[in-house]
């Protein structure tokens, strides 16, 4: 079925596989629910492909959890086989959007091998990224409501009358991975463990997107970019049944 672009309408139909890195707070949340939407394809998550493993008790599901209950990092080939299990189950007419996979070099590489198998184009990488000060201020300025569930931002967004809610006067609260020391130690490890992963896709279909902006002109640059990505494969598809490929 084709798709209209939020940017200018036109119609979409190519494949695209899709990883989105961006750090913790830099709105990837909301950049890849506009995408999925947009383009109808499935988002695939590792954290749900290890839960579904290990609550359906099969055997990676069975290693993984052994592994995680000595307190050790599940190896990549438990991972990629995972990742293959459930890639092998869905129509990819359209596509998907990876999250949180790959995270390691290995995984890169096997994720090539397998979408060359596949007849699926390389991955578009989307690098959702902002300045830090204003990834920690996004995060660490959340409050919240527990009575009514309404958030603010003592930065951004603060309500009328410090640490209270303008709706029903409760106190507002804070989500402890939302501390600023939490949040900076995420930021570093992000960084540590995905700085080798882009430049590993640096020089290939790599787009970096600058997120400190409204939502809705990151994703119109988003659409901008993925529309281009959807001419190079059509034009490559084009080329390789031309060569008899």
């Amino acid at each position: 079925m084709p798709r209209s672009s939020p940017a200018s309408g036109q119609k979409v139909s190519d494949p695209v596989v899709l990883l989105f890195f961006g750090p913790p707070g830099s709105g990837k949340g909301t950049q890849s629910k506009m995408i999925t939407d947009w383009l109808q394809i499935h988002t695939i998550s590792t954290g749900e492909i290890f839960r579904a493993e290990v609550q359906a008790g099969t055997s990676l599901g069975r290693a993984a959890q052994d592994i995680m209950n000595s307190g050790g990092l599940v190896g990549d080939d438990i991972v990629n086989a995972m990742l293959e299990t459930r890639l092998s189950q869905l129509d990819l007419h359209h596509g998907v959007l990876l999250d949180g996979y790959p995270r390691t070099i290995p995984q890169a590489q096997f994720l090539d091998q397998f979408l060359t198998a596949r007849g699926l184009p390389e991955p578009t990488v989307l690098h959702l990224d902002s300045p830090r000060d204003i990834i920690i201020h996004r995060v660490s300025g959340r409050r919240h409501c527990a009575a009514c569930n309404r958030g603010y931002n003592i930065y951004f967004q603060p309500p009328q009358v410090e640490g209270v809610c303008d709706y029903d006067g409760e106190p507002l609260s804070i989500r402890e991975d939302d501390r600023e020391e939490i949040v900076r130690e995420r930021l570093l490890d992000y960084d540590r463990r995905t700085s080798p992963l882009l430049g590993y896709y640096e020089g290939r279909d790599y787009h970096r997107i600058d997120g400190n902006r409204p939502p809705e002109e990151v994703a119109r640059e988003v659409a901008t970019r993925l529309e281009g990505q959807m001419v190079r494969v059509r034009s490559s598809l084009t080329a390789r049944r031309h060569r008899g490929l």
